[in-house]
């Protein structure tokens, strides 16, 4: 009997100890569970999607028994831009989550972040599977192709918007440009200008030189004006005339 009282209370402590741990951990998933429902989207609102769902459940205007029934080419044009910001959604996906796992696992980001990822990424394949099946409703086999398509709408606007941004640039460049080279163009005139020698005036000149070359002394101590290196210089005396 008291073999048996011995053996009941390390069993009894046991039952006690795995009941705890049981009602720990179903406490514990229930916590993650309502934290994982309340954490803030990783994607903001999905306006194609709500767009596409608005046409498609179309309410009827005042007056009417049944709403106008929205023709299925707007319908294709609606699920078709949906689509296209689902591929964009992925490839925001596709590269963030290898950068995102090594931060994790470095301990930079807090599991709350890595679990608002792996919400958005089981969202999206969701997303993806819906898109298809209504693709298929609309059109035989659309679903194959509506996001090659899709992708190929998101590579246009990306070269678009690529070009507009290289345009953008060009033109800055060359109004700079054309500023520099006003700028270089001034300043080149300037330095010119100061370098030019003064000019002198051809008349004072050409004066002096003449001055100096027609000045002739005679014997009578006065210059002669008119005379010329080659002419021969005077003896300052009148010659008699003869009778």
């Amino acid at each position: 009997m008291v073999d048996l009282i011995g053996l009941a209370v390390p069993f009894a402590y046991l039952g006690i100890l795995v009941g705890s741990l049981a009602t720990f951990s179903s406490l514990y998933r229930k916590r993650k569970a309502a934290k994982s429902t309340s954490l803030e989207p990783w994607f903001g609102p999905h306006v194609q999607r709500n767009i596409y769902f608005s046409l498609l459940h179309l309410e009827p205007q005042p007056g009417q028994e049944k709403a106008t029934p929205v023709p299925d080419s707007i319908l294709k044009a609606a699920l078709l831009q949906r689509a296209t910001e689902d591929i964009r959604r992925i490839l925001a996906i596709r590269g963030a989550k290898q950068p995102l796992s090594q931060l994790l696992q470095g301990g930079s980001v807090g599991d709350e972040l890595w679990q608002r990822f792996l919400r958005a990424e089981k969202g999206m394949e969701a997303e993806l599977r819906d898109v298809v099946e209504e693709a298929n409703a609309l059109a035989t086999n659309w679903g194959q192709t509506i996001f090659q398509s899709a992708n190929e709408m998101v590579n246009n606007a990306a070269i678009r918007d690529k070009v507009a941004e290289l345009q953008a640039k060009g033109k800055a460049d060359r109004e700079w440009w054309d500023k520099e080279r006003a700028s270089i163009q001034s300043k080149f005139m300037q330095e010119l200008d100061e370098e030019k020698p003064a000019e002198t005036p051809k008349g004072a000149a050409s004066g002096s030189v003449n001055s100096d070359e027609d000045a002739v002394f005679v014997e009578g101590g006065g210059p002669v004006s008119g005379s010329t290196p080659g002419s021969k210089r005077g003896t300052g005396k009148k010659k008699k005339s003869k009778k």
